[in-house]
This record gives C-alpha cells, sequence and structure tokens, in this order.
C-alpha cells in the first residue's frame, strides 16, 4: 500500500465554506429527500454496531441524526457535524426520541476532532467521505481516534470506472461546490491506507449506487 499522506490525488472541488453554504440549504428538507433513499445505508450500519460489545461511537457528520435511534442504547453516542442548521435537528431529534445514550452532538470539523486519541471503539461516516474538502486528512483523524482493533464504517457513492455512471459522475463533479458533494471521487482514495485493513466492501442500494466499507485499525 502507498503511503496515506502522498499528494497522489486532485484538489478538492469543494471548500468548507461552500459545505457549510450547501448543508444550510439543504437543511430544510433533508429529512423528507433522503430519509428513503439512505434507508438501506443506515440500516446496515446499525446492525454492524449493533452486534458489537457495548462502546463508544462517533457518529461524523451526524447530519439530523436520522440514525441515531437505531443504535443499540447499550452504546455511548457522538455525533457531530460542520452544519448547525442540521446539528438543530439532530437535538431535537434527540430530545423527541429520549435517546439518553447520544453523550453529545457538536459542532466540528471532521479534519480536527476535538477528541483524545484512541477514545472510539467505531467510526462512523455515512455519506460524508465525497462531501469533505480534505478526505485522507479526515480518515487520518477518525484513524487517531480510533481504539487499536476498533472499527471505521464508511458508506458513499464513489466514482463508476466506465460507462454511462462515469460519464455522468465526470460531468456533475464541475457543480459540486453548489450540491455540497463530489460525485466523481475514486474509492482508492480510502482504501490504499497503509494503517487500515479493509474487511468488508459491499454494493448497497438503492440500485447499488453505494458502497460499504468496513475497516479495521490494526
Amino acid at each position: 500500500m502507498t503511503d496515506p499522506s502522498a499528494p497522489v490525488h486532485a484538489p478538492s472541488p469543494l471548500d468548507e465554506a461552500s459545505v457549510r453554504k450547501a448543508y444550510s440549504r439543504w437543511a430544510p428538507v433533508y429529512d423528507a429527500v433522503f430519509a428513503l433513499p439512505f434507508y438501506t445505508g443506515r440500516r446496515a450500519v446499525a446492525r454492524i454496531v449493533n452486534r458489537m460489545a457495548p462502546g463508544r461511537i462517533l457518529e461524523a457528520g451526524v447530519g439530523t441524526g436520522m440514525a441515531l435511534p437505531l443504535y443499540d442504547r447499550r452504546h455511548e453516542i457522538h455525533g457531530i457535524d460542520l452544519s448547525p442548521e442540521m446539528l438543530a435537528k439532530a437535538r431535537t431529534r434527540v430530545a423527541r426520541k429520549g435517546l439518553a445514550n447520544v453523550a453529545s452532538i457538536q459542532e466540528m470539523d471532521a479534519g480536527d476532532l476535538a477528541f483524545p486519541d484512541r477514545n472510539f471503539d467505531a467510526v462512523i461516516a455515512m455519506y460524508v467521505m465525497t462531501v469533505v474538502p480534505d478526505p485522507e486528512k479526515v480518515m487520518a483523524e477518525f484513524v487517531r481516534v480510533s481504539r487499536p482493533g476498533g472499527r471505521l464504517i464508511v458508506i458513499g457513492h464513489f466514482a463508476s470506472t466506465g460507462g454511462v455512471y462515469a460519464w455522468f459522475e465526470r460531468r456533475l463533479a464541475k457543480y459540486a461546490a453548489k450540491i455540497g458533494w463530489n460525485p466523481d471521487f475514486p474509492v482508492s482514495r480510502l482504501t490504499r491506507r497503509a494503517d487500515l485493513r479493509l474487511k468488508t466492501s459491499r454494493k448497497l442500494g438503492p440500485l447499488w449506487l453505494f458502497t460499504l466499507l468496513e475497516f479495521e485499525r490494526p
């Protein structure tokens, strides 16, 4: 595997300001638009987490908190996001559902986590890695805060290698700053790391557009 810090990728079409702006627009309608398309992914992640022994879980990019009620109450959950508008909805959901196991919901940059080393048994990033401006930096932070033997679970839509999907993704990529995510994102940017072991990679619906990656920190 290559050095995870090696500069082998093109500059991101996203920056923090464009992400914040995009998700402030998405916040009012996010649940209505994405609850159903992302349901399969949320359930798949919850099944993995709920088979684990009780532990501390970080959900990065918690958004409006749609996944929070799915986690077993034995786990202590911490959620972070860059969008204050999304986090306000997540806090409302936690209060409404009485999710006492959700220990914190914080505005935080996933590339600069305010948590100590080796702090979490699992880190979850659903539909996040194609949104952040510097995925390699974010992955390094996830590794840093994970305990040895801990899990890192990622779901995203990654660039197709050919066909009409690849053609469409390349053309849509020019609008990444407006839509708030990068549709032309190669999965190799996540899987080539030497400090993680890929345990599982599988496609998820709808239409097998998304991929679930489950890593273990050695």
